[in-house]
Order: C-alpha cells, then sequence, then structure tokens
C-alpha cells in the first residue's frame, strides 16, 4: 500500500479514524489477549507507524485499557458502542489498528498468524468450514 487514505469507524458511527500507508504488517494474533479483547480465535491486526495514525471524530469518546506489566499490550474501544479500535501501544512505537475497524480496504493481505502455541483449541481454518453468502436459514 502506498499513501491512500484509508478510514475507519467504530459500530455506532460516533468515533472515526484515518491512516496513511505504508503499513508495516498485516497479520493475524492468536494470543490469549487478542482472543479475550475480540472474543474471537484471533485479532486481526494492521501496524503501523503512530504518525501515520489520525482520529477525525470523537476521540473523547475512547476507552483505553492497559494489561499491567505488559510491554505492548492495551486495548482501546468506544464507550458507546464497545467497538474494538486502534490503540498506541505502551511503548508508543506502534499504532494497532483492528482490520475489522476499517470502512476502505487497506489494500495489503495479511501475512501471517503469530502466538500460534496459545491458539484456541476449537479453533478450525476457515476455508475447512461449510460456506454461506449470507445467514442459513435454520
Amino acid at each position: 500500500m502506498d499513501n491512500n487514505k484509508i478510514v475507519g469507524s467504530c459500530l455506532c458511527g460516533k468515533i472515526t479514524f484515518q491512516f496513511v500507508g505504508p503499513i508495516k504488517v498485516f497479520q493475524y494474533c492468536h494470543c490469549s489477549r487478542c482472543q479475550k479483547v475480540t472474543g474471537s480465535a484471533h485479532a486481526s491486526n494492521i501496524i503501523i507507524d503512530p504518525e501515520q495514525f489520525t482520529w477525525l471524530r470523537g476521540e473523547e469518546l475512547l476507552g483505553r485499557f492497559e494489561l499491567p506489566n505488559t510491554r505492548h499490550f492495551a486495548t482501546t474501544f468506544c464507550k458507546n458502542c464497545g467497538s474494538y479500535l486502534p490503540w498506541l501501544t505502551q511503548s508508543g512505537k506502534a499504532f494497532v489498528i483492528p482490520a475489522g475497524s476499517l470502512d476502505d480496504d487497506p489494500g495489503v493481505r495479511p501475512i501471517h498468524n503469530i502466538f500460534c502455541a496459545d491458539k484456541a483449541s476449537w479453533y478450525k481454518t476457515v476455508d475447512s468450514l461449510i460456506k454461506y453468502q449470507a445467514l442459513p436459514i435454520q
């Protein structure tokens, strides 16, 4: 990705943000912290330099939680709708963008999985499951 602006937002739309490339890495993180914060098998995270990131609207609605005794992990969320949003690492050296919060295609795809040793015991790869284009009628 070059210097295209990529926009994202929370579920209720009260918080918006943008970043400009290049993207350092796009990865799936299977660590137990990412499982807890996303409520899923893994986080889909884009990593950028802090100077590439800008809050456009609603910054006053942000909540932040920093897990004690960690070097990097934190989480940011919308206080109105609870959406998981971009967060500055505790070291201040990177912004972590949850890919699901993007309104635009970032133009790149994930390149690897990390913390696979912590992978959820129930996780199955997406390609091994039946696929529906919408909610199946039950």
